[in-house]
This record gives structure tokens, sequence and C-alpha cells, in this order.
């Protein structure tokens, strides 16, 4: 049985969990050091926290915010947000992260991706690509960077590809069309570029029922689920969720 893991997300903001629809119209959702904890408790197999201001602000990820979150987190933890350098990614590493994500500086500087898995390993790099629908382009996809706002004329699947001959470990292409709509996964996108890399790849951007998450299993061949919204405000329950993916042929963490 295909094994799935199911990854909540803290996309942080102010040093509050935010969450909106297409990268817009933010709302709370609460403290993240709280949040995390309930999801370690709740049956999470790892743990995003994403700041998402960071790179537009032209600053490195709040290194006290990874701190507390990483005290009380007992799952594998990605922090990105702001990953321009090597020393970013050491001070993120030293604060409690197991791995770190990268997106645009990685496309503006791929050499980070081959001197990050060289310095840190492979297993430590998270290649994150926001992605939006771009018929022009041979996959339909074309790669976003500075918080899914700036378009780069880049094909996504290439890029994934192209990530992972450089070192990336997991890939986690997210659709900005679907990010929050709670309309289900892409699920073409997912399946794309699972089939174009060997390593894990996450589903992002879409989910609003457990169907979903089991589409983007099934159909996109993902190997980590990521959520928000629905885990932050209550609506699908992460052990009854693992209880859905089983009953339907996938294997969980109890």
């Amino acid at each position: 049985m295909q094994k799935v893991l199911i990854m909540p997300c803290l996309d942080m903001k102010e040093g509050r969990v935010v969450k909106g629809v297409h990268f817009v119209d933010l709302r709370d959702a609460g403290d993240p050091v709280e949040c995390a904890r309930i999801y370690c408790k709740s049956g999470a197999d790892e743990l995003a926290f994403l700041d998402i201001t960071a790179t537009i602000e032209k600053r490195g990820t709040t290194l006290n915010a990874v701190r507390r979150v990483a005290e009380v987190t007992t799952v594998p933890f990605t922090v990105g947000g702001g990953i321009g350098s090597l020393t970013d990614a050491d001070a993120v590493l030293n604060a409690g992260a197991d791995r770190v994500s990268m997106s645009s500086a990685a496309f503006r500087n791929p050499n980070l991706i081959d001197q990050a898995a060289a310095r840190f390993g492979s297993e430590k790099i998270v290649v994150a690509i926001d992605v939006d629908r771009n018929p022009a382009l041979p996959s339909g996809y074309e790669v976003y960077v500075d918080g899914g706002n700036t378009a780069t004329g880049k094909d996504a699947v290439e890029w994934a590809r192209e990530t992972e001959a450089r070192g990336a470990g997991i890939i986690l292409p997210t659709s900005k069309a679907r990010d929050g709509a709670k309309t289900g996964y892409d699920l073409p996108l997912i399946k794309a570029i699972k089939e174009t890399v060997k390593v894990p790849v996450v589903a992002s951007g879409g989910a609003g029922s457990m169907e979903h998450f089991l589409e983007a299993a099934k159909e996109g061949q993902a190997d980590i689920l990521l959520a928000a919204s629905v885990f932050h405000f209550g609506e699908i329950n992460i052990r009854e969720l693992k209880q859905y993916l089983r009953e339907n042929g996938f294997a969980t963490n109890q």
C-alpha cells in the first residue's frame, strides 16, 4: 500500500498564523505555538512553517517564532520564507527546523540548491514552487515567485526536474489558483511533477474535503498532503482523515 503523510501548514505573518485565498485576503488563524502543539497531538506527520511576507519585505525568517514552534513540535518541521543564502538556511536549522524550504531565492540563484544540498544534505532541502496555469508553456504551468506575485515565464515541471537534479530532497508545488479555494488540489499539476521526479512531492493548495486528500494521493500520486484552513478552523480532523485514507487503500501513520 502506498503511504501518505499529513502536513498542516502554518502561514505566518507578524507572529500569527494566517490563511487567505489565492495568496491574498488573509485572516487570523491563531497562535503558532498553540497550533503546532495541537497538530502534533492530533496526529500530524509533518509540520510546515512559512513566513509568507519575508521575501516581499526582503528579510529573513523570524527566527524567534521558529524557535518557539520548534520547542513544542514533535514531528519533522519544515521552515520557509526569506531563506536566500546558506547563512539563512543554517540559522533556521539551528533554530530547530528539520528542513528548509526555498522558493524565490532558489529560482533566482539555482546554485543555492546545489550548495545547500552539499552542505546540509538533500534530505534537509525542500524547494517550494508557486504555480499558475499558462497554456503557452509545455506543461501548461508557470513558476511564480515573490509570494506568487511575479510571473517568471519558466515551465513549472521543467523547473521541478531541475531542482531535483540540483539536490532538492522534496518538491512542494502550490497551485495559486487553488490556494484556499477548497475546490480540490490541482491534480494534473501534482501528477505531472510526480511523474517527472523521484523525490517525494507535496500536494498543496485547494483541500476542502477528505475526498480532495484522497484524490491527491490516488490521482495526483502525492506523497505528502499539505493543508491549512481545513485544519486551522476545525473543518477536518487529522485522525479521522487518516482513517478515511486507510479505508480507501492508503497506509498512514496511526
